[in-house]
């Protein structure tokens, strides 16, 4: 890459709560990535930016500082692999785009993202009245997906993926799970770097990765819906994926 200005070469684009902050920080550690000015650009599920026939990408490259060095363009966004209209607007904008995707148990994923909306004051139900409330809360969206109260339905990863493989060759997705980033951060940073075709990191510095803590843990009664409700699709992760997700359900 030589020009100053070029398309983004990679986008991590899900999972929400996945390990998505902690892999952004890493990998603007790695001397040739250039990141987004800040993490998640929201380019991609935004309506306003596609409202024309001709889409101007022209405020998306500048939020890229492009160096000498610095001119692999990569950004995280982790809602684009759950906004069902991004993965056609991410193929129309380069369809040679390498996609990231980071999952986490479903389950845990959930308990995670009602805790961050509850923090930060945009969720004021329970965990358990927010999951039995999900389907209609989330009808005040449609015909989008609800930013905010998508605790569950965020966690149906197959449908999320068959989107994004409906525009990108599966040649052009790397899938990690949010496990192997947390335990084994640089041997995973190096598959990525792989995946791009880009010198692997020397080194790593691993104070980068943000932790988040509860309150509360997730009551039994709680554990055991979810269970029900994520066993299926667990099951059905495991045999399109190749990996062994019990450990998923034994919370």
């Amino acid at each position: 890459m030589t020009n100053m200005i070029q398309k983004v070469y990679f986008i991590i684009c899900g999972t929400q709560k996945g390990g998505t902050t902690a892999l952004d920080s890493y990998l603007r550690q790695h001397p040739h990535i250039c990141m987004g000015k800040r993490k998640e650009l929201h380019f991609f599920d935004q309506e306003k930016n596609f409202q024309s026939d001709i889409c101007d990408y022209t405020s998306y490259h500048k939020l890229f500082q492009v160096t000498s060095q610095r001119q692999i363009l990569g950004e995280a966004t982790p809602i684009y692999m759950y906004w069902r209209a991004a993965p056609q607007r991410m193929w129309g904008y380069n369809p040679k785009l390498k996609l990231i995707v980071i999952l986490r148990n479903p389950i845990e994923r959930a308990y995670s993202h009602w805790n961050m909306e509850r923090s930060r004051g945009a969720e004021s139900l329970s965990f358990w009245q927010a999951l039995q409330t999900e389907a209609e809360r989330c009808q005040e969206a449609l015909p989008y997906q609800h930013r905010v109260y998508s605790y569950m339905d965020r966690g149906f990863y197959l449908k999320q993926l068959e989107g994004l493989w409906e525009y990108f060759p599966k040649s052009q997705l790397l899938i990690l799970r949010h496990e192997t980033l947390r335990d084994e951060p640089l041997k995973t940073l190096n598959g990525i770097c792989d995946f791009l075709g880009i010198k692997p990191f020397e080194s790593l510095d691993v104070q980068k990765v943000y932790l988040g803590s509860y309150p509360n843990p997730m009551a039994e009664q709680e554990k055991i819906y979810l269970k029900g409700v994520f066993e299926e699709e667990i099951a059905r992760l495991e045999q399109k994926l190749g990996w062994d997700c019990q450990s998923w359900l034994e919370l």
